[in-house]
């Protein structure tokens, strides 16, 4: 049996450990990896963007805002030029937030394409002075890879440009309108003569006048019909609008036809609702800048259900918030294309130029305006006729760049 055991052989650990020709060797604890630390930039979008992007992105935004620093200076200069007395005489206060501060978004939203176009062209122009686009191309940049930094910051300013013009602006122009109304020329209509319109359908209201400075209206008539025949007609001396929908009629009578029998009922006072409001028949100047988005496609769909034909200028400024827009990259293609190339004549050639095109774009848009409101188109062709020939410019331009 001793012998079996003898010629059993030991794993190595053991005949090493009972060896007694080696030392033993110290066991040492085992200290735990640490994982590595991980970086917590990355946890940031912004981390994953190329550094040449970052740097354009940069420049490009903060050109921007330059921009507009600059021009707010000179717009308020000739602002306070134009509407002098009414700043001598309004309260400071007044001017200075009721106006000035909701003037500056509004200006800001109007020509948002004009700042886009001119810190293209002055970035970018800087940037060929410089060799840098030269170095960026020679290093296997392509041009349409320059072009992605741009595009996303266009649509940064697009973005919020038009969040501005849709949602946040309107209401600021509440105030700067009522400012202007009350110191500068007051343009808000208060009465109207012969107003016409459909409170739903079947039913036909008529005022000969009304005045919103009292309220009240002159010989209303209210018309029931089903198809073509007339059911009943409610007609009153005077009508006065109370609150949302509710009206007071004086002195009414009301006919009711069924056949060729006709009842008659009158009375002194009495209250009715209709779906009609003084904003709905009397169109002060301007008011379309004063509704949200969402709020003038619903007065514009209720406008047109009442067949109410002064609303051009309503879809004017709705389709004018969204070709703005697109406006932000057309012009920025334009910008790159014209000013990626170092030119003899230095930037102040392509900020020259730069001008002349961003500003005839504004003026195109006013034109072909006139165009919707004349009934030679409709209000979306109109804002996009110089959309498509800006981007017909904008391609011809980009290919010959790239090339």
């Amino acid at each position: 049996m001793e012998e079996e055991l003898k010629n059993i052989e030991l794993p190595v650990e053991t005949q090493n450990l009972a060896s007694p020709d080696q030392p033993v060797q110290e066991i040492h604890e085992v200290q735990p990896v640490q994982p590595p630390k991980q970086d917590t930039r990355k946890r940031y979008p912004w981390y994953y963007v190329k550094r040449f992007d970052r740097y354009i992105i940069k420049n490009f935004l903060g050109t921007f805002l330059f921009a507009i620093l600059l021009l707010f200076a000179i717009v308020v200069v000739f602002d306070i030029n134009e509407k002098l007395d009414a700043v001598l005489t309004a309260p400071i206060k007044a001017t200075v937030f009721q106006y000035f501060m909701n003037f500056l978004p509004f200006v800001l939203s109007q020509f948002s394409p004009l700042f886009t176009f001119i810190a293209v062209i002055f970035f970018t122009s800087r940037l060929a002075d410089r060799s840098e686009v030269i170095a960026m191309l020679s290093n296997g940049i392509s041009f349409y890879r320059l072009t992605l930094p741009y595009l996303f910051s266009a649509a940064v300013i697009a973005l919020g440009s038009y969040l501005l013009a849709a949602y946040i602006i309107p209401p600021a122009n509440v105030e700067r309108i009522a400012y202007q109304n009350k110191w500068v020329k007051n343009k808000e209509v208060v009465y109207g003569d012969n107003i016409q319109m459909q409170v739903k359908p079947g039913v036909m209201a008529y005022m000969a006048r009304y005045d919103n400075t009292t309220r009240s209206g002159f010989r209303f008539t209210l018309e029931e019909f089903d198809g073509t025949t007339l059911k009943s007609r409610l007609t009153a001396e005077t009508v006065k609008y109370d609150s949302v929908g509710l009206w007071t009629v004086r002195n009414y009578s009301i006919r009711n036809f069924k056949g060729l029998k006709e009842t008659m009922t009158t009375g002194s006072v009495m209250d009715t609702l209709l779906n009609i409001d003084p904003r709905d028949f009397l169109i002060s100047k301007n008011d379309e800048q004063t509704m949200t988005s969402p709020e003038l496609k619903a007065y514009i769909n209720k406008q047109k259900a009442r067949g109410v034909a002064n609303i051009k200028n309503f879809e004017i400024e709705y389709e004018r918030r969204i070709a703005m827009t697109a406006a932000s990259f057309i012009l920025t293609i334009i910008g790159l294309s014209l000013s990626s190339r170092k030119v003899r004549g230095g930037i102040g050639l392509n900020i020259g130029l730069g001008l002349l095109l961003s500003f005839s774009y504004i003026l195109f848009m006013t034109v072909t305006s006139t165009f919707a409101v004349s009934g030679y188109t409709s209000p979306r062709v109109a804002m996009w006729i110089p959309n498509m020939v800006y981007i017909i410019i904008a391609a011809v331009l980009y290919y010959r760049a790239s090339r």
